[in-house]
């Protein structure tokens, strides 16, 4: 069983989301994020290295995503060959713990990348929490896409939806 808990086909979807990137912490990458054609959300920019920088981010405001008795996610998305992280946060707060886990793209295929709650690692700022507590399903607030590990240059990555699946 599957449930769409993010379709960027609703005209409403973008206005959803925030942008965050490493200019929080002096970086210089830069993202940002558009609909395509009433179907999909278009994730791009450029990442860099300097100043101690290397991350791209965009995240849901706040709101209740029921998928209690799910068992992981599944993304269909188009990208270019680098590798992403999906991440979830049980909290409305701007930091905190994330549960993150990776996929990888292909150089513009649309895949479907299936995710299992298990792969999901907490982080705190890019490191692990090994005493963080379990994912809690009730609890996620804000669901966000990130492109970080040194992948230095452009990107860019569409994602049609999002769904839990049992």
């Amino acid at each position: 069983m599957e449930t769409l808990i993010i379709d960027f086909s609703s005209p409403d979807e973008q206005e959803q989301w925030e942008i965050i990137n490493d200019a929080v912490m002096g970086g210089l990458s830069s993202s940002r994020i558009s609909i395509i054609e009433n179907k999909a959300a278009l994730f791009q920019g450029k990442v860099s290295l300097e100043n101690y920088g290397g991350f791209a981010s965009m995240r849901t405001h706040p709101r209740s995503f029921d998928i209690e008795g799910s068992t992981g996610l599944i993304l269909k998305v188009k990208g270019d060959g680098k590798d992403y992280r999906i991440r979830l946060r049980t909290d409305t707060s701007y930091e905190g713990i994330a549960y993150q886990a990776h996929f990888s793209t292909e150089t513009d295929r649309w895949i479907i990348a299936r995710l299992p709650f298990e792969a999901f690692t907490p982080v705190y700022r890019g490191e692990i929490i090994g005493d963080a507590p379990a994912l809690d399903l009730n609890a996620i607030q804000r669901v966000g896409i990130m492109i970080a590990d040194k992948q230095e240059g452009s990107f860019r990555l569409e994602i049609e939806w999002i769904k839990a699946y049992a």
